[in-house]
């Protein structure tokens, strides 16, 4: 049975801190600030308040306990939520994502996000992503009958988002896209079953995502003489035809800025914070998961925004017509 998560007052007011911040036209100054007229859509927040849960819902696979951000008048106007599963990096929790999983709540998504610390091999991803399909089905749940559980999607950082591409990859079709951001080389893999390759990616969707600074865990470009899936640029050309895929790097952040409170405030590999990993991603998810044409007009292949944008956007490529 699924218990309805209690709501603390801790949660419900980092919940609230957390919109507060995202997007206002104070954050003009910030850095990554978007320039372009979809980026800025998103990057703002969505219109839906958001309620946090830690650690309420049990369990995926190994035992992990599962963290829920959600918008919290689920169903209203009989609206069905899509799905987000979200993987952490190495020794990573949910929390430490905490701005950017409030930002896509906002957006109508409901994220689940287990509480596993290596997440490379993608089960426990899935895992949290059929905890909320099946929840749906369940008269005890609060998200019985609010979800669209033919719209998945998964996202993740650095072994998660190795994780995110092995979820995608193991769940037969039911996640539809997905996000990796600061995904690992090949060389890193702690495991092969904790490595991926996108030319196993059969069907659904990509976006590649880091900082030009990350240059030892996930560099934008292929060095010549190294073998393998070192880059996102060799992940991305990895990818089958027919695919749709799009890559870019943001102009600064290193491995961490994607945690960022928005700032980095003390995190280590961390130059910008979060801004910038706001808009475009949740112009994807929202592309691909909520049908919305607007956003779906950064990524076209030769003409989306996303490539003609210069200031923040780096080494930019689409394959969709």
């Amino acid at each position: 049975m699924i218990r309805k998560p209690g709501r603390t007052a801790l949660a419900l007011i980092a919940g609230l801190l957390l919109l507060a911040g995202a997007g206002t036209a104070s954050a003009k100054k910030v850095p990554n600030y978007p320039t372009g007229k979809i980026e800025k859509k998103y990057y703002a927040n969505g219109t839906w308040t958001v309620t946090v849960t830690t650690g309420a819902f049990c369990c995926d696979s190994s035992g992990n306990k599962l963290d829920v951000y959600y918008p919290t008048d689920l169903g209203a106007n009989g609206f069905k939520h899509p799905i987000l599963t979200w993987a952490n990096g190495t020794n990573a929790l949910p929390s430490q994502y905490s701005y950017l999983l409030t930002h896509m709540a906002s957006w109508g998504f409901v994220i689940i996000a287990t509480e596993d610390l290596n997440t490379g091999v993608g089960q426990t991803v899935l895992d949290a992503a059929n905890f909320l399909i099946d929840a749906n089905s369940d008269s005890s749940s609060i998200f019985f009958q609010k979800l669209d559980v033919s719209e998945v999607g998964a996202f993740g950082h650095s072994q998660g988002a190795t994780g995110a591409i092995n979820a995608m990859i193991k769940s037969g079709g039911a996640i539809k896209t997905v996000i990796p951001i600061e995904l690992p080389e090949q060389q890193f893999c702690s495991s092969p079953e904790n490595c991926t390759d996108t030319k196993n990616v059969t069907e659904g969707s990509i976006f590649f995502v880091d900082g030009t600074d990350d240059l030892l865990i996930s560099p934008p470009t292929q060095l010549p003489s190294v073998m393998g899936e070192q880059s996102i640029e060799a992940y991305y050309n990895a990818v089958p035809a027919g695919i749709n895929k799009v890559k870019g790097s943001l102009r600064g952040p290193d491995h961490n800025d994607v945690q960022g409170q928005p700032a980095c405030n003390g995190i280590i590999l961390c130059v910008n914070g979060v801004y910038g990993y706001l808009g475009y991603p949740t112009a994807w998810m929202m592309a691909n998961l909520q049908g919305d044409t607007f956003a779906a007009r950064a990524f076209i292949k030769g003409k989306g925004e996303i490539l003609h944008e210069k200031k923040n956007w780096k080494y930019t490529a689409s394959d969709i017509p």
